[in-house]
């Protein structure tokens, strides 16, 4: 087995562990756990929004400068 596959089965490893918890954490109900990962990642994209907006106005206002490089 080449080194280079490795990271993907640990990748994997660790994505089947988090659904593994995400569904214990739902009592075993699918339906419970699609739905509270929908909400969680509508709570994420509000968040990330939110943050775009803040970090926008505070580059219009000079409080940030251009990235040169």
């Amino acid at each position: 087995m080449s080194s280079s596959s490795q990271p993907k089965f640990e990748e994997n490893d660790e994505l089947e562990t988090a659904v593994d918890q995400a569904i214990s954490a739902c009592g075993g109900d699918l339906r419970a756990t699609v739905r509270a990962l929908i909400v969680a990642n509508e709570y994420l994209e509000s968040e990330a929004a939110e943050l775009m907006k803040a970090v926008s106005r505070a580059y219009a206002r000079g409080r940030f400068g251009s990235y040169s490089g």
